[in-house]
């Protein structure tokens, strides 16, 4: 679903009026796309959490500050993707910090296979599973500009000119990012492919 930039505009206005349940609603809105777009800088579920609650209390400290130049939502995409960098960046600083487990992401991962098909056997079921684990891994290897890129556009759906609002670069830059993450990403899955070649899948 699009965001809706009007209503993202009246509530952003209520808040900065006083009305703490507008931004509640903010939040409400976009707490979950938010914590799956951490998720893609920081692998532990708990830590992603803290940094998407984080990123809203920034965002709540310093919205007095935002005249709707941008949309409301790229905005808050921006903050949290500097405060995941941060927060990485900080952990590089404190490895005491836990990775934590990967078990439980699997709903926050690029999963295109999420809906089964009732004619699909379990041998392609397994062959998805493979793709689906390659492309992910695939992105967790790209440079943080790629992947913020590339997640941006194929998971979130946002346009390369939003992409180049979070991005604060030229679209020109996005478009090239997006292109060197999807060349990454295929010569990966390219062998899996390859390798499954000639069955039915």
């Amino acid at each position: 679903m699009e965001p809706d930039a009007q209503s993202d505009a009246i509530l952003v206005q209520q808040v900065q009026a006083g009305h703490q349940k507008s931004f509640d609603l903010l939040v409400a809105k976009y707490q979950r796309r938010i914590y799956r777009l951490v998720l893609r800088f920081i692998r532990d579920p708990a830590q992603a959490e803290d940094v998407a609650q984080e990123t809203f209390l920034r965002a709540y400290r310093a919205i007095g500050q935002f005249r709707g130049d941008s949309q409301f939502y790229t905005w808050l995409y921006r903050i949290a993707v500097n405060t995941a960098k941060k927060a990485i960046t900080d952990e590089m600083r404190d490895p005491t910090v836990p990775e934590g487990d990967a078990a439980g992401q699997d709903e926050e991962t690029f999963s295109p296979t999420e809906r089964l098909s009732n004619n699909e056997t379990p041998e392609s079921v397994l062959v998805s599973k493979e793709i689906v684990q390659t492309v992910n891994a695939a992105m967790e290897s790209l440079p943080d500009d790629l992947r913020t890129a590339i997640t941006l556009r194929e998971i979130e759906g946002l346009s390369y000119e939003d992409i180049a609002e979070v991005m604060q670069c030229p679209i020109g830059t996005v478009r090239s990012r997006i292109f060197r993450a999807r060349e990454a990403i295929a010569a990966r899955l390219r062998p899996v492919i390859e390798h499954k070649g000639g069955k039915r899948w």
